[in-house]
């Protein structure tokens, strides 16, 4: 700019020589306007140049395809991959346990009911709704069934047992609760249930496979029973 101003003056120092003050006068005011004309465009171009290098480094440290939302640039590779595995969407479910409720997970829970009828020795206070005892009864053994099972597999249906001595069960979870302890784990393959009694244990086997029977509602059909 200097170097301009320089240029500018020698040259109105030669073009003086002879003419009159007035044109001089106009030709100072005419060479500074166009100093300053000069001065503005440059201070205009280094703010747009400027600008535009912000926006660019902007848009390449976070461009995103809007149409679904994928980030392809920007951040590092270490917390993108950090999120995604945090993501809800691919973290694995957990399983459920025996004793949440089922209904939860697509199956319908068995709903106990009062029940003021007699099985032979065994009073239930709680029965399961809709399965009633089959005959004939004995004194240390009775079987529930549904009206439209048609099969005489007792796997299918619950079976309650009365004996002298507990039967062995595996994977056993042991529940203290109403001053009994209940005894709940397998037997050949079947869910099932034991408490001990005033002087015999009764053993009751739920049907095979079933997922009807969460923990918490076998334990409660046993602590409403007796044997007399």
């Amino acid at each position: 700019m200097d170097e301009v101003k320089r240029l500018l003056e020698e040259f109105a120092d030669r073009a003086a020589e002879g003419l009159p003050d007035e044109d001089i006068d106009a030709d100072v005011t005419r060479g500074r306007l166009a100093l300053r004309r000069i001065k503005r465009r440059r201070r205009v171009t280094g703010v747009l140049c400027v600008a535009a290098a912000s926006a660019l480094v902007l848009a390449i440290g976070n461009l995103k395809w809007w149409g679904n939302g994928s980030e392809v640039a920007g951040g590092p590779p270490a917390q993108e991959t950090a999120a995604a595995s945090a993501s809800p969407s691919t973290a694995p479910r957990a399983a459920p346990s025996s004793s949440q409720t089922m209904s939860m997970f697509g199956a319908s829970v068995v709903e106990l009911v009062a029940n003021k009828e007699a099985w032979s020795t065994f009073n239930c206070t709680l029965a399961p709704k809709g399965w009633s005892p089959e005959t004939p009864m004995t004194a240390t053994r009775v079987v529930l069934s549904q009206p439209e099972m048609r099969t005489a597999d007792s796997a299918a249906k619950v079976v309650l047992q009365a004996a002298p001595q507990a039967r062995t069960l595996s994977k056993v979870r042991v529940i203290d609760a109403s001053g009994k302890t209940f005894h709940i784990g397998t037997l050949e393959g079947r869910l099932s249930g034991q408490v001990k009694l005033s002087d015999q244990w009764l053993l009751v086997e739920l049907p095979t496979g079933t997922v009807e029977w969460p923990d918490d509602v076998l334990r409660r059909f046993l602590a409403s029973c007796t044997v007399n």
